[in-house]
C-alpha cells in the first residue's frame, strides 16, 4: 500500500511541471494507484484488526475516501479553480458578464491542486511507514523472521 502512496505523488508532481499529455499519464497512474490501494484495504483490515468486526471497521474506512472527497473537490479544489480563473478573465480583459461562465486555460488551473494533493499523498506514505514499523514485531512474533 505505501509504494501505491509513493507513486501518487510523483504522478501528481508530474502533471505540476506541466509536461505533455501530463493528464493522460496523471490519470492512468492515479487510477491504477487507487485500484491497488482499495484492493488491498480489506486484507489489511481483517490482518490488522481480525474479523470479528469485520464489516463495522471496513466501512469505516471507507468513510474518509467520500468525505475527502467533498472536502477537497468542493471546497478546496472549485475555491483554487475559482481564484485562478478570476487571475485569467482579469489579464485578458473581458468584462465579466454576470451568469457568465468562467472557464480557466492551462495546467495552472489544477498545480496548486496537485501539489496540496503529492503533500498529503506523500503524508499518507509516512503514516503507513508509521505502522508497518509498529507492526513489524508483531509479525516477526507470529511468522517468524524470513
Amino acid at each position: 500500500m505505501a509504494a501505491a502512496q509513493v507513486v501518487m505523488p510523483c504522478s501528481l508532481l508530474y502533471y505540476v511541471v506541466s509536461a505533455p499529455g501530463a493528464i493522460y499519464i496523471k490519470s492512468v497512474v492515479m487510477g491504477s494507484c487507487y485500484r491497488a490501494h482499495w484492493a488491498m484495504v480489506p486484507s489489511v483490515v481483517s490482518e490488522l484488526f481480525g474479523l470479528k468486526s469485520f464489516g463495522a471497521l471496513y466501512n469505516f474506512l471507507t468513510l474518509p475516501s467520500p468525505t475527502g472527497s467533498l472536502i477537497f473537490s468542493g471546497v478546496i479544489a472549485s475555491g483554487i479553480y475559482d481564484y485562478e480563473t478570476k487571475i485569467q478573465s482579469a489579464t485578458n480583459l473581458n468584462m465579466l458578464i454576470d451568469g457568465e461562465a468562467l472557464t480557466c486555460y492551462g495546467t495552472i488551473c489544477y498545480s496548486i491542486t496537485c501539489g496540496i494533493l503529492s503533500v498529503l499523498c506523500l503524508m499518507a506514505f509516512f503514516l503507513s511507514k508509521i505502522v508497518l514499523y509498529r507492526t513489524k514485531r508483531v509479525y516477526t512474533k507470529l511468522y517468524g523472521s524470513s
